[in-house]
């Protein structure tokens, strides 16, 4: 039996991301809208798509966050209840990007059959990817920077009526080229947002964004918040049962979320 050529591949497989300056969308997100589509609700497509509820949602809640425009809406309903479906912007993200699936399947069947061998491009096809655990994530433009004497204020428009305040170094900002217009990917860790009913209470923290509990997600010691900011953006944030009992916290309530402006972290997109 002859042997088969080590470096040989039977075939190359690749997963398909779309990314421009406003959002960015792969496979598993459209499957996920796919679905959504298809079932009128979030548990139903979390289970086509084998995912959790929990997962379904941060997903969900993760494209509106990046998205140009909001992809889903959401009808009123019980904790698993309620009608879900694609806005007309997501149906138009849902059918360019499987037009451009098929385009991409089509081109890796005459990659495969060109390449010989995959180890010299290893290096190169693998670079140059970021992945973060940090689950609020938004895109927006860089509005304002007052300048200090170490570090400056950089202000970052996510949308129409909400703004993030960040703490970058002068030197920072010259070497990420962070100046008005640029954009920018803001993050902010889950556990740096403390939140409270009262919307007049005075902490020193620089960014404040009001809104309205959309989900409440107990775990065994800390629960998961999801917190409407408004124009489809949301902020996820964790506490624990016990606070959020004592808080006596339902979806729908009025509530301000604070953290401070050395939260926010600042990506630049290469």
């Amino acid at each position: 039996m002859a042997k088969k050529k080590q470096n040989q591949p039977e075939g190359l497989h690749g997963s398909l991301w779309l990314n421009d300056s406003q959002s960015a969308f792969a496979a598993d997100q459209v499957n996920l809208l796919i679905a959504i589509e298809e079932n009128g609700s979030i548990s139903s497509a979390a289970k086509q798509v084998g995912i959790s509820y929990k997962t379904a949602w941060d997903r969900v809640d993760a494209m509106n966050n990046m998205a140009q425009q909001p992809l889903v809406d959401r009808a009123a309903g019980g904790a698993h209840g309620g009608g879900t479906s694609l806005t007309a912007y997501g149906k138009e993200i849902v059918r360019g990007f499987v037009a451009l699936q098929r385009e991409h399947e089509a081109f890796m069947r005459q990659l495969s059959r060109k390449v010989n061998s995959f180890t010299d491009i290893a290096d190169f096809m693998t670079g140059g990817t970021l992945k973060t655990s940090v689950r609020n994530q938004f895109r927006g433009v860089v509005s304002q920077i007052i300048p200090g004497t170490v570090n400056n204020e950089v202000h970052i428009r996510i949308s129409e009526s909400s703004e993030l305040v960040a703490i970058v170094s002068d030197e920072s900002c010259q070497a990420l080229g962070i100046e008005p217009d640029v954009r920018v990917i803001a993050l902010v860790e889950a556990s740096a947002i403390m939140l409270s009913r009262d919307s007049q209470i005075q902490v020193s923290a620089r960014n404040r964004l009001a809104g309205k509990i959309k989900r409440i997600i107990p775990g065994a010691v800390n629960c998961d918040v999801v917190v409407d900011i408004g124009d489809s953006k949301s902020l996820s944030l964790s506490m624990t049962n016990r606070s959020a009992e004592k808080l006596a916290l339902q979806e729908g309530d009025d509530v301000m979320t604070f953290f401070k402006s050395s939260a926010v972290m600042l990506l630049i997109e290469a």
